[in-house]
């Protein structure tokens, strides 16, 4: 959900009350376009979860914010540059409707994620409810704990979704990939994010998917990404290259707020 920053105070349980799928709106995400609050970006993109804490990115609110800064009116431009608590973000609208956001160079070392290791490596041993597995931790803007899964269908998110969210080796919490690799051009994958639960897409998600089957040479450098609520490509020509991700966007209502 977009909003448009004018009167509205949206304060943590005003977004909590929005984002309600029973007594509100319904959403994963409350996103903010805002005026800019650097000399180098066109807007200022704001991003609160359902649980009503803001966060530093959402790759598939990006492209919800590109086209709604279009369809609005509020720039005719089709190369935006959006400022972000992580940074600046590059949007660009298509042609063909689509969106593709530069998400920039994903963070490895665990001390960026953050994560708690004593040093970088591309499988973690970590331990939750007395199981053992392995993970991939990247930040896209965001932190992400990657699984490899043989059948997304019946892999344990809604059980090992939150236990992982909340690991003590994740300061900031964490977001969860589940990950299907069916060819080296294609996945399958399911999240459970961080503040919301288990959500229909995640843009940020995908990308750290590939980057970790990247790293683990399962991947090549474009991958169809399928998510429950869709499909996204993505791209990563490897270590230090930013990563892009290409999506569509659909407006599902518009509405107003009493605040």
């Amino acid at each position: 959900m977009c909003i448009r920053d004018q009167t509205v105070v949206l304060d943590p349980a005003k977004i909590r009350q929005l984002a309600d799928r029973h007594f509100g709106i319904g959403c994963d995400q409350v996103l903010l376009v805002q005026a800019p609050d650097r000399p180098d970006a066109d807007f200022r993109y704001r991003i609160f979860n359902a649980d009503g804490g803001e966060v530093e990115q959402c790759g598939n609110g990006a492209r919800c914010f590109a086209r709604f800064v279009r369809d609005r009116g509020l720039s005719d431009r089709d190369e935006l540059r959006v400022a972000t608590a992580n940074g600046l973000l590059h949007l660009n609208i298509r042609a063909d409707g689509q969106v593709a956001v530069n998400m920039g160079r994903p963070s490895l070392e665990p001390v960026e994620v953050p994560f708690f290791a004593t040093e970088r490596a591309k499988h973690y041993p970590i331990a939750a409810d007395g199981m053992d597995m392995a993970i991939g931790v990247v930040s896209v803007g965001n932190p992400h704990a990657v699984l490899k899964v043989d059948d997304v269908r019946r892999a344990p998110v809604a059980h090992l979704g939150p236990l992982l969210e909340r690991h003590g080796r994740f300061p900031k919490r964490t977001n969860v990939g589940f990950m299907q690799v069916v060819a080296p051009d294609r996945i399958r994958l399911r999240v459970f994010e961080r503040g919301v639960g288990e959500t229909l897409a995640c843009g940020s998600g995908a990308c750290a998917a590939v980057v970790v089957g990247r790293l683990w040479g399962l991947l090549g450098p474009e991958v169809r990404v399928e998510l429950e609520g869709g499909e996204l490509n993505v791209q990563w020509s490897g270590e230090g290259e930013p990563v892009t991700m290409i999506g569509p966007v659909a407006t599902v209502f518009e509405g107003w707020i009493e605040s």
